[in-house]
């Protein structure tokens, strides 16, 4: 099987096309193994494309610690790309466990995606609890109030003076594993720069610390714009590079625009 080495602003993938076989059914012990930095291909995250009868492909998603999880916006624009590439519409639909998510060349190698419509219900997210998601009656380690956004997964976004020296090795893990978030949670560290401008970094969960993280971008601005600190669109800056998103007042739809790079390419046996 043929598979990419991808990014998306340094959020790296491994993905492998799959649809000859119509599916993948990867192990966490052989996501793991693909993941690994030292005895593997080494990525973030293991993508699988394969058939799809809704849209023009399905993706899946394993994170490096193994677990499979329904959304990953980095690796939506990298799959697009490919698609794309082979010709046909100027558009493609991506089918995730998330939903459809509908992606468009916008530049060579800039892709922006319908990432949908945020979920704001606590048992949404989901927390274990009932709460405002906006504010949250939770702290941690000196930080409170951050607001809790689910984007195809759950997310928890901290507002920070100074985003690099946010404690992100040291928090993250603490709030990924908190009972109040039964299906964990991807933590934010959002420094507000400017109405339309957000420093952020992410821990991710399954993952750790990542250069990028495009479902934590199109959340990071949507608990911002709900907190009052910046408009519906916004630069969100990430240790990897940066990414434009809008949340349209609308359709209520998050817009996600960045950029993909193409690695290497390669030959995988089949399992």
């Amino acid at each position: 099987m043929r598979y990419f080495k991808m990014n998306g602003c340094g959020n790296d993938f491994v993905i492998i096309d799959a649809r000859s076989r119509g599916s993948l059914p990867l192990s966490p012990t052989q996501a793991r193994a693909i993941a690994d930095r030292k005895s593997g291909l080494g990525c973030d995250q293991v993508i699988a494309v394969e058939r799809s009868i809704r849209g023009d492909a399905y993706m899946r998603i394993w994170n490096a610690d193994g677990g499979e999880v329904d959304a990953c916006g980095n690796a939506t624009r990298c799959v697009a790309w490919l698609l794309l590439e082979e010709g046909g519409a100027a558009s493609r639909r991506i089918e995730t466990g998330a939903g459809l998510l509908y992606a468009q060349r916008v530049g060579e190698r800039l892709i922006s995606v319908d990432m949908g419509s945020p979920l704001l219900r606590w048992e949404e997210i989901p927390l274990a609890r009932a709460m405002d998601t906006a504010r949250l009656e939770y702290s941690m380690a000196g930080l409170s109030e951050p607001g809790a956004v689910n984007m195809g997964n759950p997310h928890v976004v901290f507002f920070v003076p100074e985003a690099n020296a946010a404690p992100v090795a040291s928090v993250g893990p603490q709030v990924e594993y908190d009972p109040l978030f039964p299906e964990r949670a991807n933590v934010g560290f959002a420094e507000v720069q400017a109405p339309d401008r957000i420093r952020l970094r992410v821990w991710e969960r399954g993952v750790g610390e990542t250069q990028a993280c495009g479902t934590g971008a199109c959340a990071a601005l949507v608990a911002a714009h709900r907190q009052g600190h910046c408009g519906r669109r916004a630069e969100v800056i990430l240790d990897g590079g940066s990414l434009e998103i809008e949340w349209r007042a609308g359709d209520d739809r998050v817009l996600m625009t960045g950029p993909v790079e193409l690695e290497h390419t390669g030959e995988l046996p089949a399992p």
